[in-house]
C-alpha cells in the first residue's frame, strides 16, 4: 500500500488512488510530499539514510558561483 492515498500518474498526470494508473496503465506516485512535523519520531532515521550526520555532507551541497553571491 502506498504511504499516501492520493497518487498521480507519471505519464499522463491523472490522479487516482492506486499505484497503477487506470487511464494509461502507467506508474503512479504520491501526489504530494508527506507532511512534516517538528515532533517527527523517525527523523533520525531519514537523516541517517540521507547521510546528513556524516562529516563530508556539507561539502556535497551545491554552492553559488562567486558572481551570484552578491
Amino acid at each position: 500500500m502506498a504511504r499516501q492515498q492520493m497518487q498521480q500518474c507519471k505519464s499522463c498526470g491523472t490522479y487516482c488512488l492506486t499505484t497503477v494508473c487506470p487511464s494509461c496503465g502507467g506508474v503512479a506516485q504520491a501526489a504530494a510530499p508527506m507532511k512534516w512535523s517538528p515532533e517527527d519520531k523517525r527523523a533520525h532515521l531519514r537523516r541517517r539514510l540521507e547521510g546528513v550526520e556524516e562529516d563530508g555532507w556539507p561539502k556535497s551541497l551545491p554552492t553559488l558561483a562567486s558572481d551570484e553571491e552578491e
